[in-house]
């Protein structure tokens, strides 16, 4: 079946691409590592992968975060050189770029409206979820941050629009199941009865710590290991042990699943309070459900039922089931959904 559109989401760590039929069925959807910081070859490097895996399409429905990294002097700096990069692999007539509250824009108007393409792929999400799920909260958990939307009536309620606003209201928490430095979680942790300080180098990251514990989903940890080497639970112990100045030979496999564990539970913690403080603040009725996104969406399920609501995957609500990568690319494949459908 013909690819009728596209859905990229562009990342500062991961392009994600969703490939949907002239009916907005998911063909297709992927995602690969791309450390956009590290130069725009990276970004030429994914997107050549996705039309080789996927094939090309007459449209291409973009949004975006990846305008972020430090690689650019200013988000709008950013928001025009990845179009750019775009431009470079498929026509620009073919090209909507999603503007958030605007709506799709071209590539020759993205220079009007680049403080609202920045970083509005949530935005995306939240719409085209709010279309199937009138009232409840969308946690869309990704490898580096979460997302806590609001649904009422039928569209996202949110407070915020920037990154810079919504991290004032909870609605962005910059955190994620992957890449957060387990230094940024906490000062001190308890370690065999004992009160420890943790060191603040990047030794070790979310994903040893749901890795150790055996919740980390198969092939969402695509970057490097924070001392570049293997992904297995030993070397992740190996990593965490670090964080407490000692090597994994000084204590026991039990003795650092539970520091895991404790981990977890802070990392966990921050993002039940950020659901709280939203769900109060906007009002979502009691029986109202959490819909689930992101690699780390096993962990809304948990909010879910600390929160005493039902819980319904991304995948489940726009009808892809069945698709392994389509919850984790939500973005990319509302994205496609709203320029595809309407």
């Amino acid at each position: 079946m013909q690819n009728a559109i596209i859905g990229w989401d562009i990342g500062g760590a991961h392009v994600k691409a969703a490939a949907l039929d002239v009916e907005g069925r998911v063909l297709t959807v992927m995602q690969l590592p791309c450390p956009l910081w590290q130069g725009q070859e990276f970004l030429h490097r994914a997107v050549r992968q996705v039309l080789q895996q996927l094939g090309n399409a007459p449209r291409h429905a973009i949004t975006m975060t990846g305008e972020m990294v430090d690689l650019f002097e200013s988000r709008a700096d950013g928001v025009l050189a990845i179009l750019d990069v775009l431009a470079e692999h498929f026509p620009m007539p073919s090209m909507q770029v999603f503007a958030g509250t605007r709506g799709f824009v071209s590539v020759n108007d993205a220079a009007d409206h680049v403080q609202y393409i920045a970083s509005a792929n949530w935005q995306a999400t939240a719409i085209s979820v709010a279309r199937i799920v009138p009232e409840g909260l969308l946690v869309d958990m990704g490898s580096t941050t979460t997302d806590i939307i609001a649904l009422r009536g039928g569209l996202p309620a949110m407070k915020g629009l920037s990154d810079g606003e919504r991290l004032t209201t909870d609605e962005l928490v910059y955190s994620g199941v992957v890449r957060t430095p387990l230094m940024a979680l906490t000062p001190r942790v308890s370690f065999r009865g004992v009160s420890v300080s943790i060191m603040a180098e990047l030794f070790a990251t979310t994903a040893d710590v749901y890795r150790i514990t055996g919740e980390l989903p198969e092939g969402v940890d695509q970057q490097d290991a924070a001392d570049g080497g293997v992904k297995t639970k030993s070397a992740s112990i190996r990593r965490l042990a670090r964080m407490i100045g000692l090597d994994a030979g000084e204590a026991s496999i039990a003795d650092w699943t539970h520091l895991a564990q404790q981990f977890a539970v802070i990392h966990q913690h921050r993002i039940f309070e950020a659901c709280q403080r939203v769900l109060r603040e906007s009002a979502v009725p009691e029986g109202a459900p959490i819909v689930a996104a992101g690699a780390g969406r096993f962990l809304a399920h948990a909010m879910a039922q600390r929160l005493n609501r039902s819980c319904l995957d991304f995948a489940v609500c726009v009808g892809y089931e069945g698709e392994a990568w389509v919850a984790e690319c939500a973005p990319a494949v509302s994205v496609a959904r709203l320029a595809l459908l309407g």
